[in-house]
């Protein structure tokens, strides 16, 4: 029977592991494997430095931290600013909570748009399926899957942070889905990857780490 993860352990992420890529991935806009390689090694090792010295202050890791949604949040945005600094044809959108995260660079001016229909969304997602956005769009969708901690679910036993997922396509309109919201919710209204999207998804997976490691 192996040994329980300790909340010590759980301070190191489970390493990216390069045998785990699909190199007949189709990716755009000159995008590389080795460029998202690269963005999951520099996430895995800020996230290692930062719960090492929180944990050696007696502070709780920075996954059951946060909350959830927060945290797939920091996912998201640290891969977004960290691809382009290894993909020179792409940069971060610089428009406030401007859509397509990544863009091509020199595209726009400035790189910055509101809204455009050229560029890559990205997110972190601790769900295999189900993701969302707020509006169906017709652009490149990026997904990074992972396992974690979480501070919904605090009595869970510690498990080491590891990416499980990468998965892209260029979605259309038709693989969207709005979500909608019970009555009397204040939700914002959401629109999810439907089946055909799920589909484009997973038949051009970029990183698959399916081996059972959690606890």
């Amino acid at each position: 029977m192996p040994a329980k993860t300790t909340e010590k352990d759980a301070c190191i992420p489970i390493s990216v592991a390069p045998s785990k890529f699909n190199e007949e991935a189709v990716l755009p806009y000159d995008l590389e494997i080795e460029h998202i390689k690269q963005a999951m090694i520099d996430f895995v090792e800020f996230l290692g430095i930062i719960n090492d010295q929180i944990f050696r202050k007696g502070i709780q890791r920075l996954e059951p931290l946060l909350m959830p949604a927060n945290f797939s949040s920091l996912v998201g945005e640290f891969v977004k600013a960290s691809i382009p600094k290894y993909c020179p044809t792409l940069v971060s959108n610089r428009y406030h909570n401007g859509h397509p995260d990544l863009i091509p660079a020199g595209h726009f001016p400035i790189d910055s748009i509101q809204h455009g229909a050229e560029g890559i969304e990205i997110k972190g997602s601790r769900y295999e399926r189900g993701w969302q956005g707020h509006n169906p769009e017709s652009v490149w969708l990026m997904v990074f899957t992972f396992a974690n901690n979480t501070a919904s679910r605090p009595t869970e036993p510690a498990i080491r942070f590891r990416f499980k997922g990468v998965y892209a396509s260029k979605l259309e309109h038709d693989d969207w889905t709005y979500s909608g919201r019970s009555p009397g919710s204040r939700r914002t209204i959401t629109a999810s990857v439907n089946r055909s999207g799920y589909d484009k998804m997973r038949s051009n997976w970029i990183y698959l780490d399916s081996d059972k490691r959690e606890g």
